[in-house]
């Protein structure tokens, strides 16, 4: 996860409180959406941006894991495409792992 959006999240964070943001990842790789998902829960496992050290332990999904909430035509617009080309099962997986360590 770049520096910029750490910073967003972390200022979204101090300003509304972390029991009121849910983290939605679009990322085409596992490991890449494991390493963003692991930064909003158990901080920057780089060290290099600002959330490095910082648990903020917020629930984190993968777009691809809202299908059933998501509006079949926005989801058959935007998504749909993805779905079919992605290693969705190991996104997913990945991603719900970072989850579940938090309790989320």
């Amino acid at each position: 996860m770049d520096l910029e959006n750490q910073t967003r999240i972390k200022e979204l964070v101090e300003k509304v409180g972390k029991e009121n943001v849910v983290v939605i990842l679009g990322g085409a790789e596992a490991e890449a959406s494991g390493l963003a998902a692991e930064t909003v829960t158990t901080g920057d496992p780089t060290f290099a941006g600002p959330l490095t050290g910082v648990q903020l332990e917020l629930p984190v999904y993968h777009i691809l894991e809202l299908k059933d909430i998501v509006p079949e035509d926005v989801w058959e617009d935007q998504i749909s495409m993805m779905e079919m080309v992605l290693d969705v099962d190991d996104i997913i997986k990945e991603v719900t792992t970072y989850r579940t360590q938090n309790g989320g």
